[in-house]
C-alpha cells in the first residue's frame, strides 16, 4: 500500500479521505500543520498556494485540499469563505440568509492540490450540483453536509451517512487525484 501526506487539521475531513482512497490502496498519512492560506476568491489557488509553502516546510510530497460551498442565490456566497462563514455564523446564520429566496440552487466544490517540495502543485477537482435545505438535516457529516442536498438524492449529505464517499464533490475530486497518483508513481 502506498501513502500520501495530508495536510489537514479537521479529523473529521482526514476519516473520509481515508475512507475515499483506501479502495485505491492509498493510505492517508495526516500532517497537523497550520495551512497557510491566502484570501482569494479562487479555491485552487488557494490550495495550491498552501500545498506548495507546506511541502517545502515538511519537505515531503502532500496534499492540501480546500472546498467551498458557491450558493447561486447568494452571487457563490459564501464560496472560498466557507470555512469562516461556517465558523461565524453556522448553518443557522446561512438558512437565515436564505429565508424567503426561492432559489435554493447551490455548487459544492472540491479542490486537491498535490505539491512535491520544489515543485508546481498539480490540480485536481470536483464539483456536485444541488440544493440548500429549509432546515438541517441529518446527524451524520459535518460542515455544512445537513443543509446541503445533492441533485437526484432528495436528502442531504447528512441524511447519506457514509453514501456521501461515493457522490460528494470531495470524493470526485480525491478519486481524480487517487487515478493520477497510481499512474504517475507506478503503482501497482
Amino acid at each position: 500500500m502506498r501513502s500520501i501526506t495530508f495536510a489537514t487539521g479537521n479529523p473529521k475531513k482526514a476519516e473520509e479521505v481515508r475512507r475515499i482512497l483506501k479502495p485505491y490502496g492509498i493510505e492517508v498519512d495526516v500532517a497537523k500543520v497550520h495551512k497557510i492560506e491566502i484570501q482569494d476568491e479562487n479555491i485552487e489557488r488557494i490550495a495550491a498556494f498552501s500545498a506548495r509553502i507546506l511541502s517545502r516546510r515538511i519537505c515531503k510530497p502532500l496534499i492540501v485540499e480546500d472546498t467551498g460551498l458557491f450558493i447561486d442565490a447568494l452571487k457563490g456566497f459564501p464560496g472560498s469563505y466557507s470555512a469562516y462563514v461556517y465558523r461565524t455564523i453556522g448553518l443557522t446564520g446561512v438558512l437565515k440568509l436564505m429565508e424567503g429566496i426561492d432559489d435554493r440552487d447551490a455548487v459544492f466544490r472540491c479542490v486537491v492540490a498535490y505539491c512535491e517540495p520544489g515543485g508546481k502543485p498539480i490540480v485536481f477537482k470536483g464539483e456536485v450540483r444541488g440544493r440548500i435545505a429549509y432546515e438541517i438535516r441529518g446527524d451524520a457529516g459535518w460542515g455544512y453536509d445537513p443543509i446541503f442536498e445533492p441533485e437526484g438524492y432528495g436528502k442531504t449529505y447528512a441524511e447519506l451517512g457514509v453514501y456521501k464517499d461515493e457522490v460528494s464533490h470531495r470524493a470526485e475530486a480525491f478519486r481524480e487525484f487517487a487515478r493520477w497518483y497510481i499512474r504517475s508513481k507506478n503503482i501497482v
